[in-house]
């Protein structure tokens, strides 16, 4: 297994960063490494979504768990491996609140592949994590 993790802070309400990321098609406007979000259903469990990075391949993603103002998760299979992101909201109080991506790589290829893929699926989380908090703290 492979794993890395991010978190940030911020003066912001989970509910503000929660409408951000229920808004897939409005991911481009606060993560660079989105192009283009084509979501086949609602932002819900069971529901499959394809992105394309500029100058990149189109992936193909499917949304595993909804809990409105604290997490999602998404996973994308490939050949011997599962990419499992977690995106997470945590209310510190006092108007403070912690977002957290975590990214773990499974499967019989993870141990060779994802040290080499890993990194480079998880380079721009903390530019990704600092926008989105500076966005929605603006709204």
């Amino acid at each position: 297994m492979w794993e890395y993790e991010y978190s940030a802070t911020a003066e912001v309400t989970p509910n503000a960063v929660w409408t951000l990321w229920a808004d897939p098609l409005g991911w481009h406007t606060w993560n660079d490494g989105v192009g283009e979000v084509e979501l086949h259903g609602p932002f819900a469990a069971g529901t499959e979504f394809t992105m394309t990075s500029p100058g990149e391949d189109t992936i193909r993603m499917r949304i595993t768990e909804v809990v409105p103002d604290q997490a999602w998760i998404d996973v994308c299979e490939v050949p011997g491996m599962l990419i499992t992101t977690h995106h997470l909201i945590e209310d510190l109080g006092a108007g403070r609140t912690k977002v957290t991506y975590r990214t773990e790589i499974t499967g019989e290829a993870a141990d060779q592949v994802g040290p080499e893929i890993g990194p480079q699926i998880c380079a721009d989380f903390p530019d990704v994590v600092t926008k989105l908090l500076a966005l929605a703290a603006s709204a």
